[in-house]
């Protein structure tokens, strides 16, 4: 048995796993192969950016690393990747997707998740489109979002007061910046527009990646709970 040294100090990277992993879906898993399949799955997708994520079976047999773990000798680290994959798709942890491009089938994967039910009826509504980006072979077709359905949605009530001060963020950034926000604030469990506002306001000041939210470390992870903003979250 190969011995582990034990996780080194100073900055690491933390993966986030939501909590029915552990209630509902850990109990129910009783192979090795599907454990690890699912695990690496949940930790690549959750390095991943923006909001369509899948992965395909290079994703995990070109990690040798991962692989080695699997099974000993090729042949049998495939069929037991190949068995995990197909074991978390039967279960509903992954969902699986078959499309064909330039002439050949490929298969996609993605998390049982809301966003991963969503592209998955996009996509089974031909709502998606060759990538020209070798390593994401698809993409979805941009969809003009709303935000004020959006707030409602996922914030709560759209008061005339939010109304207005949705009206004006709507003409001092951008859709993409106004939607991210609202996102962040739904995963911090922060439903407040003074937040939202609040992170909108420090890319303002500071500047951002392209609008793109990049889930980086746990420092940067936290930054919205711990720094600048905690004066609007409820503990």
């Amino acid at each position: 048995m190969a011995s582990f040294s034990g996780f080194q100090a100073g900055k690491v990277r933390f993966t986030r796993l939501p909590d029915p992993f552990f209630s509902e879906l850990l109990p129910q898993i009783d192979s090795l192969e599907e454990l690890k399949v699912t695990l690496y799955a949940l930790w690549q997708l959750d390095r991943m950016e923006g909001t369509v994520r899948y992965l395909q079976v290079e994703d995990f047999s070109e990690d040798e690393v991962f692989m080695a773990g699997l099974a000993n000798g090729p042949e049998a680290r495939e069929i037991a990747l190949h068995k995990g994959i197909d074991l978390a798709a039967a279960r509903g942890t992954l969902l699986k997707v078959e499309l064909e491009l330039d002439g050949d089938s490929r298969v996609f994967y993605f998390l049982n998740s809301a966003r991963g039910r969503e592209a998955i009826e996009r996509i089974n509504a031909g709502d998606w489109k060759p990538s020209s980006d070798s390593r994401f072979p698809i993409e979805l077709a941009q969809v003009q979002t709303n935000i004020f359905s959006l707030y409602e949605q996922h914030v709560g009530a759209l008061t005339p007061m939010i109304a207005d001060a949705l009206k004006n963020a709507e003409s001092e950034f951008s859709e993409l910046w106004i939607e991210e926000a609202i996102r962040i604030a739904v995963e911090n469990n922060v439903r407040k527009w003074s937040y939202i506002e609040a992170i909108l306001r420090r890319w303002q000041e500071k500047g951002r990646d392209e609008g793109r939210y990049q889930r980086d470390t746990e420092k940067d992870r936290r930054k919205y709970i711990e720094g600048e903003f905690s004066d609007f979250i409820e503990h």
